[in-house]
């Protein structure tokens, strides 16, 4: 048996042929993929628009907003209601909103208690199911599209800032 070396001994270099075997076909492969990658698809970025001023309000149908106040009254609209009327009125104030736009509009004062704000919230909910379930009773009219889930905007209504006294140095 021959292993390369002068009379008999063994070669110690490295057999380099399957190394180059290798490396062309990984060159090849990399080849042959490099055009498909640089394939891309053009974007079209929207524009930003600002504008100063919000919306116009629009008058057939007004936003629902529930108002909590520090002393623990709650309001809708303008007009002074508790949990258990959010339940009985919200639903049928709602339906009148256009499918897929049913918001309800929650403003806390920051110092109501926080299981306040989760009594209404719980209240908006049952309302919610409540409009559901009207949807459904009603999908002729519809045309099976469901929608009674209402979407809840909650601002906490940030106090006035406090401008501090000057101080006179003496």
């Amino acid at each position: 048996m021959d292993a390369g070396g002068p009379k008999g001994k063994q070669k110690s270099d490295i057999n380099v042929t399957p190394l180059i075997d290798i490396v062309l076909v990984l060159l090849i492969v990399f080849i042959v993929m490099v055009p498909g990658l640089a394939k891309a698809m053009k974007v079209v970025v929207p524009q930003i628009v600002q504008t100063t001023t919000p919306p116009p309000i629009d008058k057939n149908n007004p936003p629902v907003v529930i108002s909590l106040d520090k002393d623990g009254s709650m309001k809708l609209q303008t007009d002074p209601i508790d949990a258990a009327g959010i339940k009985q009125k919200l639903p049928g104030i709602v339906m009148l909103q256009p499918l897929g736009f049913r918001k309800v509009f929650l403003k806390i004062d920051p110092d109501v208690k926080f299981q306040s704000a989760v009594d209404v919230l719980d209240a908006i909910r049952v309302a919610s199911d409540e409009a559901k379930k009207e949807s459904l009773a009603q999908v002729d009219k519809y045309q099976g599209q469901d929608g009674g889930d209402i979407k809840v905007a909650v601002s906490i209504l940030k106090p006035p800032p406090t401008v501090a006294a000057p101080t006179t140095k003496g």
